[in-house]
């Protein structure tokens, strides 16, 4: 053996996926019951015991914790579990005759406790009937006894190895129905179709769960464009109250990316199933019979519309989250210049209360200095008497009068000693001085 480096911890796993949910070879004549059930995480493990309990019953496999897909085989019949991204489906086969019919489907073979009480909701359910092709000649008047006499689609499948027929309707018993009839299908080939015949149906209703999503969004999503546009040419003239306005595109947006939370989950696994659908369907290699609508025929009448109005209503809530942000946006930059402008007229008017109260400052050291000098010159003048007293040849008057401009002079350098010293000195206080 080949010593090779170690291995990436999902090798295995990633190689067994394309093994994954194989298709169960049939052999004709049989019946075949198909259903798909919507099943919560949380019933994720409860739903692999209730499947291990039956299979247990009829001392079959029981499938393991981490298996996605089981086949047993339960007495009479074959049972096929598989579990997807959002659902689980069983497929039970049984064996039938040439007389066989849809009142007599495969699922019956499975206890009626067991089947009522399998975890969660049904979305999908089918029985498909393979029968060999007795004769070339179309027996299309024997399609109404076999589908209630609603209308069908009918298809040549496999490069007309076979003919597949359904009325893609839910009958009374719960169940819709296929009738595939085997000209020269092999047992692989016949279980391909089945399976991808239960497949289209499964997907196209998985794909379907959007549009009563986008039905409700679609009158929601016309008020708030109303809204919408009549914010903005509020906008565009110049009318109401800016920071009105801004409130109230603040809740169309959170209104829009609500709508788009709730939703976009679903529209986007719709155009995940809507692909499955459109894959499954050229796989059939269908091939038309003369006088009926082909499978992808009524699917583009009927589905594809149903899709397109879900990727509508998807876009639009987009280009909506889009505009209003676009919106905000545009009102948010006239908002911030006219604030810019407030702040520019509260800065002027701030700064001419500087300078009045600066002028004021400056009449205030005027007076101060008048002060300074009118004290300074009264003690000198106190001093000179003091020394006249004591025999001193002065006149106190006049040495007072002397000594006003060196006081004056001294009581200037100090304020503005003490001015320059608190950084309050400024061009235009020396100008005025």
């Amino acid at each position: 053996m080949i010593a090779l480096p170690d291995l990436h911890p999902e090798r295995l796993t990633l190689s067994d996926e394309v093994h994954a949910r194989p298709y169960e070879p049939v052999q004709t004549p049989a019946r075949a019951s198909h259903f798909s059930v919507l099943v919560d995480a949380e019933d994720r493990e409860r739903e692999r015991e209730h499947l291990g309990r039956l299979c247990e019953r009829f001392h079959a496999s029981v499938p393991g914790s981490k298996v996605t897909h089981h086949i047993a085989s339960l007495g009479s019949i074959r049972l096929k579990w598989e579990r997807h991204g959002e659902f689980s489906s069983y497929t039970v086969f049984a064996e039938a005759s040439a007389t066989s019919s849809f009142d007599d489907p495969a699922a019956a073979a499975l206890p009626a406790t067991w089947l009522s009480s399998i975890p969660g909701q049904v979305i999908f359910a089918a029985n498909a009937l393979l029968l060999p092709l007795v004769s070339e000649n179309r027996d299309d008047h024997l399609l109404p006894q076999r589908f209630a006499g609603n209308a069908c689609v009918g298809v040549q499948i496999a490069e007309g190895a076979g003919i597949a027929y359904s009325d893609f309707k839910v009958h009374p018993d719960g169940f819709s129905r296929f009738l595939l009839l085997d000209r020269s299908l092999t047992p692989a080939q016949a279980g391909r179709s089945l399976q991808r015949l239960f497949e289209i149906d499964s997907y196209r209703m998985m794909a379907l769960l959007a549009l009563p999503i986008a039905r409700r969004q679609a009158p929601r999503m016309l008020e708030i464009e109303r809204s919408l546009a009549s914010l903005t040419d509020n906008i565009a003239l110049d009318g109401g109250d800016d920071e009105a306005l801004l409130h109230e595109l603040t809740r169309l947006a959170a209104e829009v990316e609500s709508g788009l939370a709730a939703s976009q989950f679903r529209f986007g696994a719709c155009r995940a199933y809507a692909e499955l659908v459109n894959a499954r369907l050229a796989q059939l290699a269908e091939q038309r019979l003369p006088g009926l609508q082909t499978i992808s025929e009524f699917m583009g009448m009927r589905f594809a519309p149903a899709v397109a109005t879900c990727a509508t209503v998807s876009q639009r809530l987009h280009d909506m989250s889009e505009r209003v942000a676009q919106a905000s946006g545009l009102l948010s930059t006239r908002v911030s210049i006219a604030r810019e402008r407030q702040n520019q007229e509260l800065l002027a008017s701030m700064d001419q209360r500087a300078r009045q109260q600066l002028r004021l400052q400056q009449t205030v050291e005027g007076l101060s200095v008048a002060a300074i000098v009118y004290y300074g010159c009264g003690v000198i003048g106190l001093a000179a008497k003091a020394i006249k007293a004591v025999g001193a040849p002065i006149n106190p008057e006049i040495v007072a009068g002397l000594a006003i401009p060196f006081v004056a002079a001294a009581a200037l350098y100090t304020l503005r000693r003490a001015r320059s010293g608190f950084g309050q000195r400024s061009p235009k206080a020396e100008s005025i001085q």
